[in-house]
C-alpha cells in the first residue's frame, strides 16, 4: 500500500517559506534540499499551494511568500490544497462479493471511515501552520540554540 507524503512535504515547504522569508534561501533547489526531494516536486507542490491561495509566487523570482498569516492557514487548508477531496482512509474497492465479509465490508467501512474523516477534518481545521512553526522552532533551539535570532518571532 502506497501513502502520499505530499501533504507532509507541503507543510514543510510552507514552514520553510515562512521561516526563511527574509533570506535569499527561497529557490526551489534550496527548499528541495531541506525537504530532501527534487526541485520539480517542490515546484509541483508549490503550484497546488498557489492555486489554493496559500502562497504567492512570481515566475522567474525565487521569492515565494505565504498568502496569509500562518495563524490563518490550517492543516485542513493545506491537506485540501494537495489531496483535494480525497479521504484520508480509503476502502478497498476489490473484495469478493461471494464472501460474507467481502460482500459487506465496503459498506461497513465506508460508514465508519466517513465518521473518522469528519472528526479528523475538524481537528485539522484547528491546527494552524503557526502552531507547527512554533513547535519546530522550540525543538530546533533545543538542538541548535545558535538559530535563535532566525526563529525568535515564532517562540
Amino acid at each position: 500500500m502506497k501513502y502520499s507524503i505530499q501533504f507532509s512535504d507541503a507543510i514543510h515547504i510552507l514552514a520553510y517559506i515562512e521561516i526563511y522569508k527574509d533570506t535569499s534561501y527561497l529557490s526551489s533547489e534550496m527548499i528541495a534540499s531541506s525537504v530532501e526531494t527534487n526541485p520539480a516536486n517542490v515546484r509541483r507542490i508549490m503550484s497546488n499551494l498557489k492555486k489554493s491561495n496559500l502562497i504567492i509566487t512570481q515566475t522567474g523570482k525565487p521569492k515565494p511568500a505565504l498568502a496569509r498569516n500562518p495563524k490563518e492557514i490550517s492543516l485542513l487548508d493545506i491537506y485540501k490544497s494537495i489531496e483535494g477531496n480525497t479521504n484520508l482512509i480509503q476502502v478497498d474497492p476489490k473484495t469478493n462479493p461471494d464472501c460474507i465479509i467481502g460482500a459487506n465490508i465496503q459498506a461497513v467501512l465506508a460508514n465508519n471511515y466517513e465518521t473518522l474523516q469528519k472528526k479528523v477534518e475538524a481537528e485539522m481545521a484547528n491546527i494552524t501552520l503557526d502552531t507547527l512553526i512554533h513547535d519546530i522552532s522550540v525543538l530546533e533551539l533545543k538542538n541548535r540554540p545558535e538559530n535563535k535570532e532566525l526563529l525568535k518571532e515564532y517562540l
